[in-house]
């Protein structure tokens, strides 16, 4: 009995002790389970995106020595500019001297398409504290490379960026060499002189602006003035040069040289397409850099040594456009003659290429992705829904001076009437708006919007570039039928969309407009199509208009012109009424329509028709 007690007692020892001994390593399991959850928790709170001065930053908060390690993620943060990141608890974790734990990840970096994958190892060590498991700063927890004073830094070295090119292989934006104009304190002797230089550039620079921010700076604190580019700064170099103070740096940047709303601006510090065709084909025109990470001194920024590179670079591709260059100079001449600001489009009607995008100012391609009310231009539409609909050229409609509608009284242009025989031919050359509001009956919405069709408007072609192809809403009352039929009331077009409207007239049939003949897929439409006899007598019409009506402004212009004028009423930012002139046209000898827009004032006939008129003189 007794031995047996012994036994029993001896294997209730040996028990205790494998308890004991499972039970410890349960618990250092339990250890390490709880420090690789830690670890993940300290890689997920990294922020993608942090600042040293906002403080935000969770992961740091998770460490020993928080600010050290909210500064260095910040650094690594912001000098990788990363487009994605993966961290990745990659191991169990392991026990290391001290009682610490060191759990192993992999991170991994998209770093565009210089270097879309850097990928390495890492540790993040742990270390208990407050009966919990805390991340042990040090900064090998980010690269095992990481010192004190060290960071890393991604490096690109951009290729040009590629021109974007007219038709014939010209230029319309490429590298230029541009002047950076800075003002120097310190050496600034005679500070009215500056100002008078610098106002002198007609570059646009707020001079009362400028003298406060000079006042603020340091003495030897370079404020920058305006860069220009070359042909602007020799212009003026001698009165720039001639004051103490002011300083100069010659640098280079893409700079558009015509069509600049269209062709867009790039960003001279990131090299990235912010505006026109140089964002929205950025990437081909970027081409690919060459991309390094390196260990750098966080102090003086000076590369230690080159952790990754990417295979190399690749230069961006030219994009080439259907813009003629002859063509485009003479839109941008013509527009720079008036002090109204106004667009001009130009498309070859056997084909449908766009010749020419113009605007000033060159903020943005208006020409062909504003939208607007079209006035009289809009009555070619108009027109030929009443001959498809059965109406004659010469049929008799009247034009009075008022037509009422719903209460609110339409009129002609300075009241004008031309009796109860006037006919439907006389009316489009007169542009009388009564006779086409007063007729509203044989054109509805479905006949308004199935003529618009066969013209391209509001058929959503946006030629690969984002051009506006008109709209013609369902009517919302009779006042907002009668205003459509005269290019009024929701009615809405830009010069583009215009320009391919007496493009159709001039081809027979609408052809999609073509910008960039590389860049997509041609654009086609199988929608409504015109009766020859509509196009003939669409035809006849636009030219009696420049021989004996409102376009008479073209008749003496080469080729054999052919027009519509419009004068659009709109309600500027204080509601009041203004107009915005128009002439669309084309000329039958030389394969070019066109459309003229000038904003804030004036009418078709005498503001846009002879704007029109120099454009197409240019051209000979």
């Amino acid at each position: 009995m007794g031995a047996k007690q012994v036994r029993i007692a001896g294997g209730v020892a040996l028990v205790g002790v494998l308890l004991a001994g499972a039970l410890f390593w349960l618990l250092r399991g339990d250890d390490g389970d709880a420090a690789a959850q830690r670890a993940g928790e300290f890689l997920a709170a990294w922020p993608e995106d942090v600042s040293e001065e906002d403080g935000d930053n969770p992961a740091a908060e998770l460490t020993d020595d928080p600010e050290a390690a909210a500064s260095l993620m910040a650094s690594v943060t912001r000098n990788l500019a990363a487009d994605g990141r993966e961290l990745t608890v990659s191991g169990e974790s392991r026990e290391v001297e001290g009682g610490d734990r060191e759990v192993p990840y992999t991170a991994t970096w998209d770093l565009g398409p210089g270097l879309p994958e850097w990928s390495y190892e890492a540790n993040v060590r742990l270390t208990r504290a407050d009966g919990g498991w805390t991340v042990r700063w040090e900064p090998a927890v980010l690269h095992p490379e990481l010192t004190d004073g060290t960071t890393l830094v991604r490096q690109e070295d951009r290729p040009d960026r590629a021109p974007v090119l007219a038709a014939g292989g010209e230029e319309l934006a490429g590298v230029g060499r541009v002047w950076s104009l800075s003002i120097w304190p310190a050496q600034l002797t005679d500070p009215d002189a500056a100002w008078e230089a610098v106002d002198g550039l007609d570059a646009g620079v707020d001079i009362e602006a400028l003298q406060t921010r000079v006042e603020e700076a340091d003495e030897d604190q370079a404020v920058p003035v305006v860069t220009l580019r070359d042909a602007d700064y020799e212009e003026h170099r001698d009165a720039v040069e001639a004051v103490e103070g002011l300083q100069t740096a010659e640098g280079s940047r893409t700079l558009a040289h015509e069509a600049r709303g269209l062709v867009g601006a790039v960003d001279a510090g990131s090299g990235e397409g912010t505006s026109g065709l140089q964002a929205l084909h950025d990437a081909e025109l970027t081409g690919v850099p060459t991309t390094e990470v390196v260990l750098a001194d966080r102090e003086t920024g000076a590369a230690v040594t080159t952790l990754a590179a990417g295979e190399g670079g690749a230069p961006g591709e030219p994009l080439r456009t259907t813009i003629d260059v002859e063509v485009q100079r003479a839109a941008e001449e013509a527009l720079a003659d008036q002090d109204q600001d106004g667009s001009i489009a130009a498309i070859r009607p056997s084909t449908g290429e766009v010749l020419a995008l113009a605007d000033q100012p060159a903020d943005y391609a208006r020409s062909a992705q504003g939208q607007y009310a079209p006035g009289s231009g809009f009555k070619i539409v108009t027109t030929a829904a009443l001959l498809e609909g059965g109406t004659a050229a010469d049929d008799v409609l009247g034009c009075a001076q008022f037509a009422e509608v719903d209460g609110r009284e339409f009129h002609n242009q300075n009241e004008f009437e031309l009796g109860d025989d006037t006919t439907l031919r006389e009316a489009f050359v007169r542009s009388c708006n009564t006779t086409f509001i007063e007729h509203r009956d044989k054109v509805g919405h479905d006949e308004l919007a199935r003529a618009a069709e066969a013209f391209g408007v509001g058929t959503g072609w946006e030629a690969g570039f984002g051009a506006f192809s008109g709209r013609v809403p369902e009517f919302e009352s009779d006042t907002d039928h009668a205003a459509s039929l005269i290019g009024q009331g929701r009615v809405e077009a830009g010069p583009l969309a215009m320009a391919g409207v007496a493009a159709t007239v001039a081809a027979g049939e609408f052809r999609v407009p073509v910008l960039l003949p590389d860049a997509s897929e041609p654009e086609t439409t199988d929608g409504e199509t015109l009766s020859e006899e509509t196009v003939e007598t669409l035809r006849t019409l636009m030219r009696e208009a420049v021989t004996g009506g409102t376009a008479s402004a073209l008749s003496g212009v080469p080729g054999t012109a052919h027009a519509k004028t419009g004068t659009a009423e709109v309600a500027d930012g204080d509601g009041e009424i203004t107009t915005n002139a128009w002439i669309v046209g084309y000329d039958a000898d030389n394969d070019l329509a066109f459309a003229v827009m000038l904003l804030d004032g004036g009418s078709g006939g005498s503001h846009a028709g002879p704007v029109a008129a120099a454009f197409l003189d240019s051209l000979g």
